[in-house]
């Protein structure tokens, strides 16, 4: 049973993020504290209204392309959870530039970068210590998004093995390194018992997705908690997941 205490998300104001609060707090046993992170909590009124009927959610300014928003959030953060450390993140936020080989610039790129790759990467590091001590507290226990773990979402366009339709050159290649920063960190992290996955939430429509995408945020999610349930041990760490169908993608 998915049961983590603590759980941040980044990207919270909209969307899939959104949808993660509130399938968290549709769980059994919710967490006891569901950290919301947006770049604009003033903004996110479908987020603060959540945080005022639901007391365990706690709602952050956060940008991941900006260090001190997460050096800040993390302080809030420890200041909560202390000894208990960190069970779960999830980087979330992310941008979608489908541009083509003749309209991508470097802007359009580094920006890509920026928020898909760099950003995530920095989360992972600057929250690792209260990581560590989440899965210090189960040292017998297997690896799991319970005990402690990273959640990197991704997209099934950033797999090199399958790409057969090119384009897209920001968003394939940005989330190809947030794959190959998964692995990395899945490999880096296994002797502390921290789990790393990345998973692919399918075609949701939300506005980053668009109207002619196949399935809703609440689809999507309810699959991508399924397969993070079943994560457990090696075996489910520094895998690349169809969050909808349960299969594995090709790198």
């Amino acid at each position: 049973m998915l049961s983590p205490k603590s759980v941040l998300i980044t990207g919270c104001n909209r969307g899939l993020g959104l949808q993660f609060v509130q399938q968290f707090l549709n769980l059994t046993s919710p967490p006891k504290y569901l950290f919301a992170c947006c770049r604009n909590p003033d903004g996110a009124k479908d987020l603060t209204e959540l945080a005022k009927s639901n007391s365990c959610v706690k709602v952050l300014q956060l940008d991941v392309t900006k260090q001190e928003t997460i050096d800040k959030a993390v302080e809030i953060v420890k200041s909560m959870v202390k000894d208990d450390g960190l069970n779960l993140l999830i980087n979330n936020s992310a941008i979608l530039d489908p541009a083509n080989l003749e309209q991508t610039t470097r802007d359009k790129m580094r920006n890509a970068f920026e928020v898909n790759a760099i950003g995530p990467l920095m989360m992972a590091q600057t929250f690792l210590p209260l990581l560590r001590q989440a899965a210090s507290q189960y040292p017998d226990k297997p690896m799991s998004c319970s005990k402690s773990a990273i959640i990197n979402l991704s997209t099934g366009v950033a797999s090199i093995s399958e790409n057969s339709s090119g384009k897209m050159y920001p968003h394939r290649s940005s989330k190809a390194a947030l794959n190959m920063i998964t692995s990395n960190l899945s490999i880096d992290l296994k002797s502390d018992g921290i789990l790393c996955t990345a998973i692919h939430p399918g075609w949701v429509k939300t506005d980053m997705g668009g109207p002619n995408a196949l399935i809703s945020s609440e689809e999507s999610l309810k699959g991508v908690l399924a397969v993070m349930e079943k994560l457990e041990g090696e075996e489910g760490s520094g895998k690349f997941y169809h969050g909808v169908r349960g299969n594995l993608i090709g790198w």
